[in-house]
């Protein structure tokens, strides 16, 4: 390993969620204002994600009073503390700039749902394994004649 590889590796973030075009994300970017320091946060939806190891970056696109606004991150920058995926989306290209073109409901992207396998042991329960029906007494029963 050389010495690039090295301090690369050194200033590379720990955990870092793993991110794809269409999610939805909340990106929590620090903010210098003079002599402050606070945490802004941004969320979008997931446009595209370029580069590959520290130099990885992936752009976040939202709209805001009709006015769309796209900002990139460098993932490993000390600037973000944290990633927040809120939702995994269901597209199939690589690069979402074609919604820039669409507005409010053509701009939705569908969810990614993943199949939830039951267990084995458990199968859902017979019909003749359900509780029985209590028994009408025909001498309470009230004549309607």
């Amino acid at each position: 390993m050389n010495v690039i590889q090295q301090l690369e590796k050194e200033q590379q973030k720990k955990k870092v969620p793993a991110l794809r075009a269409g999610d939805t994300v909340r990106v929590h970017a620090k903010v210098v204002e003079g002599t402050r320091e606070r945490i802004q946060v941004f969320e979008g939806t997931v446009i595209r994600v370029t580069g590959g190891g520290l130099r990885q970056n992936f752009t976040v696109r939202r709209v805001t009073h009709g006015v769309g606004v796209e900002r990139t991150f460098m993932i490993h920058s000390p600037r973000i503390d944290k990633i927040d995926v809120l939702r995994h989306g269901d597209v199939r290209q690589g690069r979402l700039y074609y919604l820039r073109g669409k507005i409010g409901r053509e701009a939705r992207i569908r969810e990614r749902r993943r199949l939830v396998a039951e267990p084995e042991g458990e199968a859902e329960p017979d019909e003749a394994a359900e509780e029985p029906e209590e028994a009408v007494d025909e001498t309470q029963v009230p004549d309607k004649s």
